[in-house]
């Protein structure tokens, strides 16, 4: 039974990693699998999944006006896909997530959908809201705080390392830009977050 899953975490719990891993697995034992992700994210270069562990694979990409049941129905008529990939879900649009939850209701096809929970002011992405309300299943992919506890919360820094608490939702970053955090450190370094 085709169902819709949404892995999510805050920066650097492997996610991309977890999504490679899981299409591969598909792919070892000769079954094709669908990958898309966010044309906004080119970090690793355009149309491409990639791991800060160095792997990664070319995929579909996908802005706020593509209709992805239309994309995955076009895919499925050039032939069987045992499951759809979506890497940086947070940047999907409440349409489609639905989009993809029809496509699953519909279309029987399984869709993995790998992104971030909330941003860097502690709010949710818009995909990722939809994607609480709409998925079969729901996966938690844990990364560690500094301290050692679980990290649920990201804080943005400017090229100083200093703590940001304003800006636009979406600005594409790693390391450079971003930093996991538990919900304590996170408190403390945007000044408590109330």
């Amino acid at each position: 039974m085709a169902k819709l899953y949404f892995h999510y975490s805050t920066m650097n719990a492997g996610k991309s990693t977890l999504l490679l891993q899981a299409a591969y697995n598909y792919q070892e034992r000769g079954m094709e699998t669908f990958l898309m992700t966010a044309q906004v994210d080119n970090r690793a270069g355009r149309a491409t999944i990639a791991s800060r562990i160095g792997i990664g694979q070319t995929a579909a990409t996908f802005g706020p006006e593509t209709d992805l049941f239309e994309v995955l129905r076009a895919r499925l008529d050039e032939g069987p896909v045992a499951c759809a990939f979506i890497d940086e879900s947070q940047f999907l649009t409440q349409r489609q997530v639905w989009q993809l939850a029809r496509a699953v209701d519909d279309l029987k096809v399984p869709v993995m959908c790998y992104g971030l929970r909330v941003d860097f002011r502690g709010e949710l992405f818009p995909g990722s809201a939809a994607l609480l309300a709409l998925a079969d299943e729901m996966r938690e992919v844990r990364t560690i705080c500094h301290c050692g506890k679980k990290a649920t919360m990201v804080a943005r820094q400017d090229a100083e390392g200093r703590v940001l608490t304003e800006g636009d939702q979406v600005q594409i970053g790693g390391n450079e830009t971003y930093v996991s955090l538990c919900r304590r450190h996170w408190r403390e370094a945007v000044g408590d977050g109330a």
